[in-house]
């Protein structure tokens, strides 16, 4: 079984954080492999004196949707205040890790009692980030943990990632570079392709080395027996949804092309029981639509003609067309051209119905090029070659960056 990095730091690297206040960045993933609680073991640990936690997007608990505010309160099985890194700002603020004690005096939604007892937290002395990334570069949680590195090296603050497989293998890479810093956003901060088969403990050597105009005092925790091939279903860890809608590995398998039909006016599933695998919409005939997919022959992945209603986000109660992707090779299935030719198929055979957020889509996708490309007619095959070069360059890059 693999050791992940937390197991790895609280039994051989405490002396990390011997004497300080730690604040604690994690949501329902941070678990041990006998899924434990991150927190709980950090709040029952004598060696840790946790005095905060912080959530991304979905929040600590993993109890908002896509996109929802979360906000800051306090949690009263451990009297620790929980702050938003996905609510009131994106990026830690000051007062978040300075004066702490202060900065929660300015909510309205803490009542006077209910401070902690820890009299006046004033700082944290180092933030501890362990949240299971899906290997893509469109998921928030990795910018999360750039944007809190950016702030320890401002504040002069130490930095320790406990590191987790990256579950859709390590050695993969697919889809254009970023555009930086032109396409720099909360969804793609910096310069890495679409797949970047990278662990959040090796990002974070690559942003801080290559990207952060200020290095952060940085420390990576490093997982034990875990190799670049394998697949999280490989490693013997329980699967813990990373977010709402990323309820299994096979859901993160399709991730890397399918997120990009939230970038179009295509369901990518969610609001069903299968997010990212299906596919659809109210105008779309189903049975034409797979019929044409699989006549493609992509590899390593099969289609089979759905209908399904959302219960929420687009299409919220309508009946959809459209089909069901099924990963038959998963080491040569290939999602992010897949989900391509599956956005050119629907473009060519709905051309008055079909529509970009063209805005939206050239943000996750890190560039107008690939849209452009689409709209002009432009061969799918030709638009990956286009950017296999950037990919060869960026496999040089972030070899001196992994850990394993």
């Amino acid at each position: 079984m693999v050791c992940l990095g937390c197991e790895n730091f609280l039994e051989n690297h405490l002396d990390l954080v011997k004497g300080k206040r730690v604040g604690l960045i994690t949501n329902p993933t941070g678990v041990d492999s006998k899924l434990q609680s991150l927190i709980d073991l950090f709040y029952e640990n004598p060696a840790i004196d946790l005095v905060a936690l912080y959530g991304p997007e979905h929040g600590v608990r993993g109890n908002a949707q896509a996109g929802e505010y979360v906000p800051f309160y306090m949690d009263e099985e451990y009297n620790l205040p929980v702050f938003s890194l996905y609510g009131q700002s994106m990026k830690p603020d000051p007062g978040m890790l300075r004066d702490i004690d202060e900065y929660m005096r300015t909510f309205d939604t803490v009542e006077e009692g209910k401070f902690p007892k820890k009299s006046m937290i004033d700082s944290v002395d180092v933030l501890v980030f362990d949240i299971q990334d899906v290997g893509t570069r469109i998921y928030t949680y990795v910018a999360t943990m750039a944007y809190c590195m950016q702030t320890c090296a401002e504040h002069d603050l130490e930095f320790v990632v406990l590191d987790r497989p990256n579950p859709i293998n390590g050695k993969d890479i697919e889809g254009p570079i970023l555009e930086y810093p032109e396409f720099s956003s909360f969804v793609g901060l910096y310069p890495i392709p679409v797949r970047h088969g990278m662990t959040t403990g090796e990002l974070a050597q690559l942003f801080n080395k290559r990207f952060l105009r200020k290095r952060a005092n940085l420390k990576v925790i490093p997982m034990r027996d875990w190799r670049r091939e394998l697949w999280f279903d490989q490693t013997s860890l329980p699967w813990i949804a990373p977010s709402p809608n990323m309820p299994t590995l096979q859901t993160a398998t399709v991730y890397p092309g399918q997120v990009f039909l939230e970038g179009t006016n295509i369901s990518e599933g969610r609001g069903t029981v299968k997010p990212f695998e299906l596919l659809g919409a109210p105008w779309i005939d189903g049975h034409i639509l797979t019929k044409k997919i699989n006549h493609i022959n992509l590899p390593g992945v099969t289609f089979s003609e759905a209908w399904f209603t959302p219960t929420f986000s687009k299409y919220n109660g309508e009946l959809c067309g459209g089909t069901q992707i099924h990963v038959l090779d998963r080491d040569i299935f290939r999602p992010f051209e897949s989900s391509l030719h599956i956005i050119k198929t629907i473009r060519d055979m709905y051309p008055d119905q079909f529509k970009f957020h063209a805005g939206y889509f050239d943000k996750i996708m890190g560039t107008k090029i690939i849209r452009q490309a689409i709209d002009s007619g432009m061969r799918i095959e030709e638009i990956v070659k286009e950017h296999e070069k950037q990919l060869e360059e960026f496999d040089k890059l972030r070899k001196p960056y992994l850990l394993y």
